[in-house]
């Protein structure tokens, strides 16, 4: 999602932080800009629409600053313009703020506070710096005015917040709450950033901030207080010099990295296939291939045939489609019987998997036409395939893949939107995918912004686990299966993914006293059918986990979801899974990112 950076006492701040913008621009944006000050009376702001290129296109030889913050945005409220992007500034010229998140209140504290400011942009994010100027006026000093401003949030906002009083240029303001935040300590000067892979070129040592505090950071010193005032003394952590430890920033493993990473793919994948009026950017000679075809074989292995089974549901309800979904490894022998004019998808991380080469292979002799979905341009699969389209996911280390199964399907639902409108079906004409991606990116962060509480619930249901079962029905079985490999592939406990209403028909017999059962509750059809299955295996014994969609949730579950489009839910229900998934391994002290016995690109078939 944004990105955040800023510094404090270096006298290449223009460069400092345009490196760190750069460092930021995997999570996708379309608008970007800086502000600077040499703290001798002169300072700069540059902001544009477009990516970071442009802007320091924009910047000057003369613009130059020992203290600045800088951000990358994308569009939320109102649309991707110079007027929106940050920085952001007071009415007064006086305050400069840059702002990841959501504030759910600005327009009751426009209502309230606000009403005569004269407002440059449309975004939430222009309030906060608004309100602190208003409070600044009433006589409060720019630290109180800060305070003030965060107090009258509401409780559903999230922010990360730099910002700096042009009046007293020697301070950087910051405040956070359901938004990551570091500060990078640095010998003589002192940097801000969203991700630690921003400022990797200037510190190995960051200060992870709590929900709730607030910082005053100057060049030497680091002044935390938490929510209530009081001062927090923390110690720095440090992030190893090797390469592969910082490609993962601050993170210890690749896999909670890349979990974290889906929201910003989800936008990535909007700003690549979709125009800013909604029309879609997919090839058309790949469209007229696909509507030419009688029937879609969708061809996988592991997790990328889970993402299969999604996207069956998304052809057929979208484009109207009769689309089957394969196993690579069993289609290459035992080739069922095709319809007279088929097409192939295949879907794979690497484009290197060798049990769909070897169907590639097939399909390319027979001379059919085939699509390869890939988050690697130029691999094997793709380069064979008639047609590709990229995951844009960036660099997927982990071997348990995450942000490329959830990029998968997200392509499949753009495909299918495309198809559907140009074959002029009004279901796909009344799916803004784009709206909803978007809204499915801010459900995922909620998710991920919540998973310590995931990790509690690891170590009390799996930690010492031997089996387990993940149970849904229609879309969610197939996001059962998908949850059930990652938890058995990095946990190493035996888990299997059931259509819920078949565990009675025998299964039902392996639940005992304990078992961990994962219920996934989405779908309004069949939610009632799935809390009765919950019922039958906690008269066996087990301990259930119900993970739920908002509106049908009960106050006993211990997962809610966040609300998306019906066909989306797969998006956000898997996150709390490749959570579980990830505590349960780091909880039983495994390797997270490289399980026993697997590669992450399976190369022999």
């Amino acid at each position: 999602m944004c990105g955040i950076v800023g510094e404090v006492g270096n006298d290449n701040a223009v460069e400092l932080l345009i490196h760190g913008l750069t460092k930021l621009e995997y999570r996708g944006y379309d608008s970007a800009g800086i502000y600077v000050n040499d703290e001798k009376g002169n300072d700069y702001l540059v902001k544009t629409k477009g990516r970071i290129s442009e802007l320091e296109k924009k910047i000057g030889d003369d613009v130059h600053g020992t203290i600045g913050i800088a951000h990358t945005r994308w569009a939320t409220h109102g649309i991707p313009s110079e007027a929106n992007a940050h920085p952001h500034v007071s009415e007064d010229g006086r305050f400069y703020l840059v702002h990841n998140g959501v504030i759910t209140n600005f327009k009751e504290l426009k209502e309230e506070y606000l009403q005569g400011v004269k407002f440059v942009g449309e975004t939430d994010s222009e309030v906060i710096v608004q309100l602190v100027g208003h409070f600044a006026k009433e006589g409060m000093s720019t630290l109180e005015a800060f305070k003030k401003t965060i107090s009258v949030l509401d409780d559903g906002s999230t922010y990360g917040i730099l910002m700096i009083d042009r009046e007293n240029p020697e301070t950087l303001y910051i405040a956070k709450k359901k938004s990551p935040l570091l500060i990078g300590v640095c010998d003589g000067f002192n940097v801000v950033c969203s991700d630690a892979m921003a400022m990797l070129n200037v510190t190995h040592d960051f200060i992870e901030l709590h929900d709730g505090e607030i910082v005053e950071l100057t060049a030497n010193e680091i002044k935390i207080q938490d929510a209530n005032g009081q001062p927090v003394e923390r110690k720095t952590f440090h992030v190893d010099e090797d390469a592969s430890a910082s490609e993962k920033g601050a993170y210890e493993h690749f896999m909670l990295k890349e979990i974290d990473e889906q929201p910003a793919v989800m936008h990535k994948l909007v700003q690549e296939y979709t125009n800013e009026d909604g029309s879609m950017k997919i090839d058309q000679d790949l469209i007229n291939a696909i509507e030419d075809a009688d029937r879609l074989y969708i061809v996988a292995a592991g997790t990328s045939y889970h993402a299969g089974l999604v996207g069956h549901e998304l052809f057929e309800k979208f484009a109207k489609i009769p689309t089957e979904v394969h196993v690579a490894s069993e289609f290459a022998y035992n080739q069922p019987l095709l319809s007279k004019k088929p097409f192939f998808i295949f879907l794979t991380q690497s484009g290197e998997t060798a049990d769909s080469h070897q169907v590639l292979t097939q399909v390319n002799e027979a001379g059919y036409p085939s699509l390869t979905i890939t988050n690697v341009a130029n691999s094997t699969l793709s380069r064979e395939a008639t047609y590709t389209l990229l995951l844009y996911a960036g660099p997927e280390i982990a071997v348990a893949s995450t942000k490329a199964y959830t990029a998968q399907i997200a392509v499949e639902a753009l495909l299918a939107k495309a198809l559907g409108v140009d074959m002029g079906y009004q279901e796909a004409k009344d799916f803004d995918v784009r709206k909803e991606l978007s809204i499915v990116a801010n459900g995922m962060q909620e998710l991920v912004d919540e998973k310590h509480d995931i990790e509690k619930l690891a170590q009390k249901y799996l930690a010492k686990a031997r089996n387990a079962f993940y149970i849904g029905r229609a879309i969610d079985y197939d996001t059962a299966i998908e949850a059930a490999l990652k938890l058995k592939e990095v946990s190493y406990i035996q888990t299997e993914g059931f259509a819920a209403g078949e565990l009675k028909h025998g299964t039902i017999a392996l639940i005992e006293e304990g078992t961990p059962v994962i219920s996934i509750i989405t779908d309004h059809t069949i939610a009632s059918h799935t809390r009765s299955n919950e019922e039958e295996v906690v008269a066996r014994g087990a301990n259930v986990i119900s993970i739920v969609s908002k509106d049908l949730a009960k106050d006993t579950d211990q997962i809610v979801l966040p609300t998306v489009h019906p066909l989306l839910t797969s998006l956000v229900a898997i996150i709390p899974a490749q959570l579980l998934a990830y505590y349960a391994s780091e909880q039983r002290g495994y390797d997270v990112d490289k399980p026993r016995n697997l590669a992450k690109s399976v190369t022999v078939e």
